[in-house]
């Protein structure tokens, strides 16, 4: 059994396609940055334009990021963006838009009920799920340990 994994082994190492890492790091690395440098400079202009706050100009960008997120994904353009910067693409909250939105749009045609209020949380659901089980988790750890 193990001469057949090895074997096999052998054989997916000669045909697979190999992965530049470096190339897609640097990718990654720059467009994941163009990413927040743009949600920098919408924080700064919101905060100067309309003398925000800083967490009211936190939540106005992240709204700006989530419908900039949804229309690329709606345009077929953030999947093209996602293809050539990978992780880079999945800065948290742009990610996770297009995480919900992607499904919804997939399923469209099954109608509103049955596709898109079915499927919509496909990708993004077993993270909210587990995020939100690891926080309580967490809180609660942190809880027990504040009692000592």
């Amino acid at each position: 059994m193990n001469l057949q994994k090895d074997t096999y082994k052998r054989y997916v190492d000669a045909h697979a396609p190999h992965s530049p890492t470096g190339k897609n790091c640097l990718r990654a690395f720059w467009v994941g940055g163009l990413i927040c440098t743009l949600a920098q400079g919408l924080n700064d202009l919101y905060r100067a334009l309309f003398s925000l706050d800083p967490a009211d100009a936190g939540t106005l960008t992240s709204v700006t990021l989530i419908l900039l997120a949804v229309v690329l994904t709606g345009l077929g353009l953030f999947d093209r963006v996602a293809k050539y910067a990978g992780a880079g693409t999945l800065v948290p909250i742009t990610g996770f838009a297009n995480s919900v939105v992607s499904p919804a749009i997939d399923s469209h045609a099954e109608g509103l009920i049955l596709g898109v209020g079915a499927k919509i949380f496909a990708v993004s659901g077993p993270v909210l799920l587990y995020g939100t089980l690891a926080g309580s988790v967490y809180g609660v750890i942190l809880w027990i340990v504040g009692l000592f």
